[in-house]
């Protein structure tokens, strides 16, 4: 007879499960290392590119880019370094500023 696994022998979830998603998503095909990337615009620019170029999403393009990056932020969290947060934060400028969205204020 079969029995039941517990919730304690369940297979252990993936501590990177972020990354995965990051690497595999179907919404969009980034570039390699984009997230480490030094420069926000080109930063913008990529994630503006594959956000267009993708037929699995589910919103606008800008919507989409703008998720991935926030999804990466979020997850990166006290393990990304300061320089890296501030060209991320930088990033969502250049990404609003490409798709003539307001610049967001009182930072």
């Amino acid at each position: 007879m079969a029995t039941k696994k517990s919730k304690t022998e369940a297979k252990p979830k993936s501590k990177r499960w972020s990354q995965h998603v990051t690497q595999t998503s179907f919404a969009l095909d980034l570039e390699k290392d984009v997230f480490t990337w030094d420069d926000p615009r080109r930063i913008a620019e990529s994630l503006k590119e594959s956000a267009e170029r993708s037929t699995a999403r589910k919103t606008t393009p800008f919507r989409s880019a703008m998720s991935m990056l926030n999804f990466y932020i979020n997850r990166a969290g006290k393990n990304l370094p300061q320089e890296q947060l501030a060209t991320l934060e930088a990033a969502k400028d250049e990404l609003r500023a490409l798709y003539g969205r307001e610049q967001k204020t009182g930072k």
